[in-house]
């Protein structure tokens, strides 16, 4: 992958359900920050390709991370979403990146092996954008991956937009993707805030690329818990415990 892709690591939000003033990423895993474990496994997958999108106590999470990584910070001056967040990280992707692989700071359990098999898809099918996705038993507050008849991705609906018959799939969306860029610099300026938190989803480029005939497809992950974000508390616990059985 190395020089060819970028990665863009969302990191600017609160976390009002960690019940903590201090930013999401910075709660602690065994002692290490959750964004910390995102940017080792990214670095081993672009390099010093990577960009940290901050909002919320963005100095400290630039001190905490420049401790330990070489980044490029961008950073989102207001909470308006995902695809507003992409867009502030684009100015610092470099001109030679193909493909950009887009992942959570809230996501620490993710590892190179599925990164690595979700880019491996992403080139040999030739998609413009692919999810990396997960089943649920319980897909509540999740965004459902919508699939059309023949397996491609049609879009994503977030839980407060979601029907009654979207809700009941259990595929969920990750908020991984990776975009060719030359695609994603064409479409993120398309994406609007039309939904009812007035907010600007990146998922919104699924359905924007599948109506253009896109080629957008998903890879379902073997390991919910290496792939569903820490939002709370207890899933902080589970994380934990988690590397704590990896490492035993």
């Amino acid at each position: 992958m190395g020089n060819k892709t970028a990665v863009i690591i969302l990191a600017a939000g609160l976390g009002k359900r960690m019940k903590s003033a201090k930013a999401k990423v910075l709660h602690e895993v065994l002692g290490k920050p959750m964004i910390l474990y995102v940017l080792e496994t990214a670095m081993g997958i672009a390099g010093n390709n990577l960009i940290v999108v901050v909002g919320y106590q963005a100095e400290i999470v630039r001190q905490k991370v420049s401790e330990v990584f070489e980044v490029e910070f961008a950073y989102q001056a207001e909470q308006l979403g995902t695809a507003n967040a992409v867009s502030c990280a684009i100015p610092y992707v470099p001109e030679n990146v193909e493909n950009i692989l887009i992942l959570c700071g809230d996501v620490p359990l993710i590892s190179h092996n599925t990164l690595q098999n979700f880019f491996e898809y992403h080139i040999e099918t030739e998609r413009d954008i692919s999810v990396l996705a997960v089943n649920v038993d319980d897909p509540t507050g999740y965004g459902r991956i919508i699939m059309d008849e023949s397996g491609n991705v049609s879009g994503i609906t977030e839980e407060a937009d979601a029907t009654d018959d979207e809700k009941s799939i259990k595929t969920i969306n990750s908020g991984i993707y990776y975009v060719r860029k030359e695609y994603l610099l064409k479409t993120i300026n398309k994406i609007k805030a039309d939904n009812v938190q007035k907010e600007y989803y990146l998922t919104d480029i699924i359905s924007i690329a599948y109506n253009e005939k896109k080629s957008v497809g998903a890879v379902v992950g073997q390991c919910q818990k290496e792939i569903i974000g820490v939002n709370s508390l207890q899933d902080l616990k589970m994380a934990e415990k988690f590397v704590q059985d990896l490492a035993s």
